[in-house]
């Protein structure tokens, strides 16, 4: 079965992410080839999807792997010094989220996505190398191992599913931070729970998260998404329809014949590239059949500028207090419309 894919660049961003079938393949790891001294590892060991790794104390010299990876280790003080690139050579910094974190600091681009180059990684001579957001092979894994101790994604979750929560305190307890990023993830909870208790109304409502990247072609997402956990992390339902089609993957790509999957969805949001996308997703007849476009509760979002939809896509303890600023007042505003006639 093939999974869906969306491209994210200046004109198409990649939403609709490979997810990859979970293995039960536990490979040892504890003796990873390190450069370091003896005592330059803390003995505490991180399980993964490949084995166990033994971590180092207090590592400077960190290379992130995932596709927001970076955000969580940028949160807690440290600049990685090589990461993968999202957005189609966006260049680094630029995210309102972690433009002072990363201040005049242009980590290694050591490759696109899952596509990174070995060598890269190995010139930069990291003391960690992190793929939590991440579809690392066991065979990637093999070969980063010998260069410096690797945690890969966790094994409870396919890849590309590991809720921020746990992404963010696993990327915490990696780099010897463990309470730092737990508190951090309690502030922004709050944030959470305050939209929660303004707008109990949500969790009666079913939402719905989308992109069409192909005319007749669309993306959507499945619970486990983080488009999709971040709207309900405000309080919304996911679809269980959308979940169960999507299957392991993180979004069910379907043709325009499918967006009866929208049917039990009070509300709509469309992350989009581009505004010529929102046009072609309107002019739909069967789009405009669906309820949610009857109806008017179709709330369109573009990844850039302003980057609102980057930032509920990446969501990650930086990006989503931005987020939430921006987004969760269109939402309110979205919801609180009277059904159209």
């Amino acid at each position: 079965m093939s999974t869906p894919h969306a491209r994210y660049s200046v004109k198409n961003l990649l939403m609709a992410l490979v997810a990859a079938a979970m293995a039960l393949v536990l490979a040892a790891c504890g003796g990873t080839e390190s450069t370091g001294s003896d005592d330059a590892t803390s003995g505490v060991k991180m399980s993964h999807k490949y084995g166990s790794t033994e971590l180092p104390k207090n590592p400077k010299k960190v290379v992130t792997l995932g596709l927001n990876d970076q955000d969580a280790v940028l949160s807690l003080g440290i600049k990685p010094v090589g990461v993968v690139d999202w957005f189609g050579e966006r260049p680094y910094g630029s995210w309102p989220w972690t433009k002072q974190k990363w201040g005049s600091t242009k980590p290694t681009i050591v490759g696109e996505r899952d596509d990174f180059s070995i060598e890269k990684v190995a010139q930069l001579k990291p003391d960690l190398i992190i793929a939590q957001y991440s579809g690392m092979t066991k065979d990637q894994y093999e070969k980063l191992s010998k260069i410096a101790p690797t945690v890969g994604q966790p094994a409870k979750y396919p890849d590309y599913a590991a809720p921020w929560r746990v992404m963010t305190e696993r990327i915490g307890r990696a780099v010897g931070k463990e309470a730092e990023a737990k508190q951090q993830i309690a502030e922004v909870d709050k944030k959470f729970q305050a939209i929660r208790k303004q707008h109990p109304e949500y969790a009666k409502q079913t939402v719905a998260v989308g992109d069409s990247f192909t005319p007749g072609e669309y993306a959507l997402f499945a619970a486990h998404d983080p488009k999709v956990e971040f709207m309900t992390d405000l309080g919304f339902k996911p679809s269980d329809r959308i979940t169960k089609v999507a299957g392991k993957n993180n979004a069910a790509e379907v043709s325009a014949e499918r967006l009866d999957l929208l049917d039990d969805a009070d509300q709509m949001v469309w992350l989009l590239s581009d505004t010529a996308a929102e046009k072609r997703i309107k002019a739909d007849e069967t789009y405009q059949r669906s309820s949610v476009a009857r109806q008017g509760r179709d709330l369109f979002i573009q990844y850039e500028n302003p980057p609102i939809g980057a930032a509920v896509s990446f969501n990650t303890v930086l990006s989503i207090p931005y987020a939430i600023d921006n987004m969760a007042p269109l939402v309110e505003k979205q919801a609180a419309k009277e059904p159209a006639k």
